[in-house]
């Protein structure tokens, strides 16, 4: 099987203005590197306008149309970090759709992974507020799809992105059937993430939190997937993994404070799609988030591309030499609603 590969032109047409980190560049860089080191093994995947409807399956139609009503302007800015222009619903509502796209073609088997390289990215993204450089939350659509167009009952969403993921955790923190998983910087933008929020109400314990103090790297990331993501990962027994990819946690990243090499994406990588053969028949895609030096960015994804192809699941992944993480918090709430 092949690893699906989403990316289209309308996603350059986002413009951040000058001096954003969140710009065109970015996928072009990436686009650089698929188009010199081209592999039989990815399959171009067309992406397509994620529908009203499917947009109303995470936000209120009034944050949808607020959205829309930037195409009538050259410039808008939603706060201080999330710029608009023209083109920006075009871009975001094909982004979401490139997302669903990939989603189809690995329930439909013609993949048996995938990378949707879009932007604007989205995981910051609430039900009625864009934030964070995002507009609509293209993981948790993907979700909230994966439930409405394909029945299925349990999806596990896994965010590395450096910042947390508020946006997908606030979509789902009351519901069961999605288990949300963020390693991110803390305290840190946006300023949720902490260890203790774990859901509410049926949804309670399906929020898992690794807040890490800043200075992390390969070493700490590896361990905690190792001691507590995969574990729990393997009990939920997920029928999809969705993967927020964003590689800010790169320590030459210039947003953030992280001290995670491309090797480290690999290994996080890996132990997710070994989960994946061994749980839910190879169903991983993994969506761009963040990532701000295009060399790092690129380093990154192709390492993660790499192993995408599956062929080193089976091989030992072991934590480089480093001091151990302080998993405590995060082990003792683990341990408190699964058993690990």
């Amino acid at each position: 099987m092949k690893t699906g590969i989403v990316t289209d032109d309308s996603y350059l047409e986002h413009d951040t203005g000058a001096g954003h980190p969140e710009r065109p560049d970015r996928l072009r860089a990436i686009r650089r590197l698929i188009e010199s080191e081209p592999s039989p093994d990815w399959l171009p995947i067309a992406a397509r306008d994620a529908s009203l409807e499917e947009l109303a399956r995470v936000h209120v139609p009034e944050h949808v149309e607020r959205v829309a009503a930037t195409a009538r302007l050259a410039h808008f800015a939603f706060d201080a970090d999330t710029p608009a222009c023209a083109r920006t619903f075009t871009a975001a509502r094909r982004a979401a759709g490139g997302v669903l796209a990939l989603v189809d073609a690995v329930m439909a088997r013609r993949v048996s992974n995938g990378f949707a390289f879009v932007r604007p990215p989205g995981h910051h993204a609430e039900r009625d507020r864009a934030m964070g450089f995002c507009f609509f939350n293209n993981v948790a659509l993907a979700a909230a799809h994966l439930r409405a167009g394909h029945g299925l009952r349990r999806v596990l969403i896994v965010d590395w992105d450096v910042h947390h993921g508020n946006g997908t955790q606030h979509s789902f923190y009351r519901d069961p059937s999605m288990l949300f998983v963020s390693s991110h910087q803390y305290p840190f933008y946006p300023g949720t993430g902490a260890a203790r929020e774990t859901g509410a109400g049926e949804g309670e314990g399906f929020t898992l939190n690794l807040p890490f103090p800043a200075g992390y790297g390969d070493a700490q990331y590896v361990q905690a997937f190792l001691d507590v993501v995969e574990p729990v990962a393997r009990q939920f027994a997920p029928e999809f993994i969705l993967v927020s990819a964003g590689f800010d946690a790169h320590r030459r990243d210039p947003l953030a404070g992280m001290d995670v090499t491309e090797n480290g994406f690999a290994m996080l990588a890996r132990v997710l799609l070994r989960t994946a053969r061994d749980v839910c028949q190879d169903r991983l895609v993994a969506v761009l988030e963040g990532g701000y030096d295009l060399e790092a960015l690129m380093l990154s994804i192709g390492a993660v591309l790499s192993e995408m192809r599956c062929e080193r699941l089976d091989e030992t992944v072991s934590p480089p030499a480093g001091d151990r993480p302080d998993l405590r918090l995060p082990l003792e709430i683990a341990r408190h609603y699964w058993r690990i």
